[in-house]
C-alpha cells in the first residue's frame, strides 16, 4: 500500500496488488519503494471508516504494519473499531450484511521500523543497524582528520526520545563523553567532563570525542544542546571544537546486512502470524529478542514505550532506563565502566594476574574485545597482560602488562592489534606453563575462533601434567567463519557478512547495463555455510551451495534451469554463492563452467573469489558492540571465579566449569564448559554438529521463486511482555 495509511484512506491506484517481479531488487535500496506518510486522516473516525472501506471492496482482512508506535498504535484502533465501522458501512448502504459476515474481523501484526529503536519489547527495530553504520563512518572519518590535529569533536545524532543510537555508537567508538535523554548527567558535569577532557590531553591524546542525541537532556529536564557543550570546552578549555550534526543521513543509504537479515527474519514471522491469527488472538508484534523472533502481545510494547516517556518527564530516570529492557540497560552498564577511570586509590587490589590472547585468525572486533577486558579488569582490581601472537608469543615469553590507556582507540581497529597465530598450545605446553608460572599469570581469556576453542580444551587436558593450567580460562567467540561450538554468533561474522553483502551490491549494480548475466560468487568459511547461506540470504541470492546440506548434479541442473527460466522475465540477473569447502569435485570453476554452458543463449556467467576482503577493515558496529559486551561480561565471570578458586594463598581451579566459552544461545548469553561441548562438535570439519541457520535454507529458497515450505517459526506463540523483566537473565544482544 503506497504512502502508508494515506494510500489506504485514498484507495484507487493507492492499494495495488504486487507480484513477484515488482519486489525484485529492492533488497538494497534504502528507505522504503512503497512509501510512507503521515496521515491525518486516519487518525479521524471518518477516515478511518473510508479505509475500512477501501480494504473491504478488494477483500483485505489480514494488515502487516511496519512503523513506529503510533502507526502501530493506530493499527490497533483500526482493528478494534473494525466491526463497528463494517457496521456503519452497512448502514449507510455502502457495503451489503453478506461482506459484514464476510469479513467480520480484521487480523493485525506489527513490525517496527524506526531507527531510534526506541520500541519496548524488541531487542532491535529495523533501521537501526544501518543507521549505526552511518554514524560510524562518520565517527571513523572524524577519528582519522583528528590524528593529525589537536581537536574535540561534538557529534550530534537522531534520537529525540531515546539515546538508543547515541548510547551504541559511543560504545563502539570508544567516545569521551555521551549525552542521553534516558540518563541525564549529574550536577556539575561540566566540571567531570572538563576535567576528563583536559586528562585526556595530558595523557596526549589527540581527539576527543563528545556524542549527543538530539533530546538530550540535563536532570532538571532542561535542554544540552551541541552548541552549548561546544561553548562549554571552548570558554573552559580553550580547546578547538568542532560540532558535526548527522540529522537525515542516519536514515539514508543502503541496509547493512544485519538489516536485511532482521527484516526478512520478521517479514516471514509476520505473515505465519497472520496466517495462524484468530478472533480471539490479540494483535501482536514481531521482536527481536538476542537471536530469536517472538511475538508479543502489540498493546503492551505500545504501553511500555509511553511508560518510558512518562517516567523521563516526571524525572523517573532509573525508571525510565529501566523499562528500556535490558540490552539498553546493559549498554549503558557497559559504556559506564570502560569510559571512566577511577583514580588508582579508588580502584580494588586482588593482587590477580589475569592475560589476554588472540588465537586463530584476525577477526574484526578482537581489538574491542581486547580493551573491554583490559579496562572491566583493571575497574575490578587485576593486573591485565596482553599476550603478543598467540600461543606461540606466549611460550616465547611475549607477554607484557598493559594498562588503561594502552587500548584507547582500539575499538574501531579493525584485525588483531595484538597479533594472533593459528597455533595450538600442545607442542608448547611445558613452555607456556613455564611463562605461566614466571608471570603468576591467574587466570587466561582467549579470544578467537575454532582454534581458540580447541587450545582451551588442550589446556584443559592438560590440567592433570601441569597445574599452571588450573586456572580460571574464558574463551569468547571471534571468527568470521561463525563454525565455534556453543553460539548463535561470534565477533567478526557481521563485518564479513556485510564486505560480502557490499561486494555483492556492487557486482549486482554492474550487470544492470549489461544484457542477462549471472555471478559466481566464493565465499570463506571453511566447511561452515554461514557466511555463504547468511550473505546469499541478505544479497538476493539465487542459490547458495553449502557443505552442511549436500547437493549432486540433479540440483546443481534444476537450479540452472530455474534461472534460465527466471531470465526469460523482467528479471536480469542472477547470483550464486558458493562455499568454499562446499564440495571438493563441484568447485567454483565447475560451476560457472556448467552454468556457463547450460545458459548459453540466454545468459553469460562471471565468477569472483571474494578471498581475505572478507576478514573486513573496520569493524561493523554490531562487532564492536558484540565484543565489547560480551567481553566485560567474561572478565566478570573470570573475576567471579578467581574469588571463588582462590585457597591459601592462591587460585586452584579444576572444575569443567571454570573452563568456559560465553556464547549467545538463542535468547540469552550462556557459558558453556568447553568439554561439555565437545559432544556438540565435529572435529573434522570444524563447525557445530548443530547450526541454527540453516533453518532459514527454505526462506532463501522461497525468496529466490523455489516452491518449498517454510514453516519454521521461531515463536509459533505469543509471548507476554512481562518476560523482558530486567530481573531475567540479561540477552546481551545488541
Amino acid at each position: 500500500m503506497p504512502k502508508g495509511y494515506q494510500g489506504m484512506v485514498d484507495g484507487g491506484d493507492n492499494i495495488v496488488e504486487v507480484s513477484w517481479e515488482s519486489v525484485s531488487s529492492i533488497l538494497q535500496v534504502g528507505g522504503t519503494v512503497i512509501g510512507s506518510a503521515r496521515c491525518k486522516s486516519f487518525r479521524t473516525r471518518e477516515g478511518r471508516l473510508q479505509a475500512a472501506y477501501n480494504l473491504v471492496q478488494r477483500g483485505i482482512t489480514n494488515l502487516c504494519v511496519i512503523g513506529g508506535d503510533g502507526s502501530l498504535t493506530g493499527a490497533n484502533l483500526f482493528r478494534e473499531e473494525w466491526s463497528g465501522l463494517l457496521e456503519e458501512l452497512a448502514q449507510k448502504g455502502k457495503i451489503d450484511e453478506e461482506a459484514v459476515k464476510k469479513y467480520a474481523y480484521l487480523n493485525i501484526v506489527g513490525m517496527v521500523g524506526s531507527i531510534d529503536n526506541d520500541f519496548c519489547g524488541t531487542d532491535m527495530t529495523i533501521g537501526t543497524d544501518s543507521a549505526l553504520h552511518r554514524i560510524i563512518e562518520v565517527v571513523d572519518a572524524i577519528m582519522t582528520t583528528a590524528q593529525s590535529h589537536q581537536r574535540t569533536f561534538v557529534l550530534e545524532v537522531m534520537g529525540r526520545h531515546c539515546g538508543y543510537l547515541a548510547l551504541v555508537s559511543a560504545l563502539a567508538c570508544g567516545a569521551d563523553w555521551v549525552f542521553i535523554p534516558e540518563y541525564p548527567p549529574e550536577e556539575g558535569w561540566e566540571d567531570s567532563m572538563c576535567v576528563k577532557l583536559s586528562e585526556n590531553r595530558a595523557r596526549k591524546k589527540r581527539l576527543n570525542i563528545i556524542i549527543v542525541a538530539e533530546g538530550a537532556i540535563d536532570c532538571h529536564n532542561k535542554p544540552i544542546t551541541s552548541e552549548k557543550v561546544k561553548d562549554l570546552v571552548v570558554q573552559r578549555l580553550g580547546f578547538d571544537t568542532r560540532v558535526t550534526i548527522l540529522g537525515h543521513v542516519q536514515r539514508g543509504g543502503t541496509p547493512s546486512a544485519f538489516d536485511r537479515i532482521l527484516a526478512s527474519r520478521m517479514g516471514v514471522e509476520a505473515v505465519l502470524a497472520l496466517l495462524e491469527a484468530t478472533p480471539a488472538t490479540p494483535a501482536c508484534v514481531v521482536s527481536l529478542s538476542g537471536n530469536q523472533a517472538v511475538r508479543l502481545p502489540l498493546m503492551e510494547c505500545v504501553q511500555m514505550t509511553q511508560e518510558v516517556q512518562k517516567a523521563m518527564d516526571e524525572g523517573r530516570f532509573v525508571e525510565a532506563v529501566r523499562l528500556r529492557g535490558r540490552s539498553f540497560e546493559n549498554n549503558l552498564n557497559t559504556y559506564k565502566l570502560l569510559s571512566h577511570k577511577k583514580p588508582d586509590a579508588e580502584l580494588p587490589k586482588t593482587n590477580f594476574n589475569v592475560a589476554v590472547l588472540n588465537v586463530g585468525a584476525p577477526a574484526a572486533g578482537m581489538n574491542a574485545a581486547v580493551r573491554a577486558a583490559v579496562r572491566v579488569g583493571i575497574t575490578e582490581g587485576h593486573k591485565m597482560f596482553a599476550v603478543i601472537d598467540g600461543f606461540e608469543g606466549f611460550a616465547r615469553g611475549k607477554i607484557k602488562e598493559i594498562s588503561w590507556g594502552d587500548v584507547g582507540g582500539w575499538t574501531g581497529q579493525g584485525g588483531s592489534i595484538l597479533g594472533t597465530k593459528r597455533t595450538l598450545p600442545a607442542k608448547y605446553l611445558e613452555k607456556i606453563a613455564d611463562q605461566m608460572r614466571t608471570n603468576n599469570i591467574n587466570a587466561l581469556m582467549v579470544i578467537g575462533g575454532f582454534e581458540a576453542y580447541e587450545s582451551c580444551l588442550q589446556l584443559h587436558e592438560a590440567r592433570s601434567r601441569f597445574e599452571e593450567f588450573c586456572v580460571p580460562i574464558c574463551v569468547l567467540p571471534a571468527t568470521i567463519s561463525n563454525n565455534v561450538p556453543g553460539t548463535d554468533f561470534s565477533i567478526g561474522a557481521d563485518t564479513a557478512l556485510n564486505a560480502i553483502v557490499e561486494t555483492c551490491d556492487r557486482i549486482k549494480q554492474s550487470a544492470s547495463g549489461t544484457k542477462r548475466r549471472v555471478f559466481i560468487i566464493e565465499t570463506m568459511g571453511g566447511y561452515c555455510g554461514y557466511l555463504a547461506n547468511m550473505g546469499a540470504l541478505a544479497a538476493g541470492a539465487d542459490a547458495a551451495y553449502i557443505f552442511e546440506e549436500q547437493f549432486d548434479i540433479r540440483e546443481l541442473q534444476a537450479n540452472v534451469e530455474h534461472l534460465t527460466e527466471k531470465m526469460k522475465t523482467s528479471i536480469q540477473r542472477g547470483l550464486v554463492l558458493r562455499n568454499e569447502n562446499c564440495n571438493e569435485n563441484y568447485t567454483t570453476d565447475f560451476i560457472y563452467q556448467l552454468y556457463s554452458e547450460e545458459g548459453k543463449g540466454v545468459f553469460d556467467c562471471r565468477k569472483n573469489v571474494l578471498g581475505h576482503m572478507q576478514q573486513g577493515g573496520a569493524p561493523s558496529p554490531f562487532d564492536r558492540n558484540f565484543g565489547t559486551k560480551i567481553s566485560a561480561k567474561a572478565m566478570q565471570w573470570i573475576s567471579k571465579k578467581l574469588k571463588e578458586t582462590y585457597r591459601k594463598g592462591k587460585v586452584f581451579a579444576n572444575t569443567d566449569d571454570s573452563v568456559c566459552l560465553l556464547g549467545m544461545r538463542r535468547r540469552n548469553l550462556v557459558f558453556q564448559p568447553v568439554a561439555e561441548l565437545k559432544n556438540e562438535t565435529d572435529f573434522v570439519h570444524r563447525i557445530p554438529k548443530e547450526q541454527w541457520w540453516l533453518k532459514l535454507r527454505p526462506l532463501m529458497k522461497i525468496l529466490a521463486k523455489y516452491k518449498t515450505s517454510y514453516d519454521v517459526s521461531d515463536s509459533g506463540q505469543l509471548e507476554h511482555v512481562a518476560m523482558h523483566s530486567p530481573k531475567e537473565a540479561e540477552t546481551g544482544a545488541i
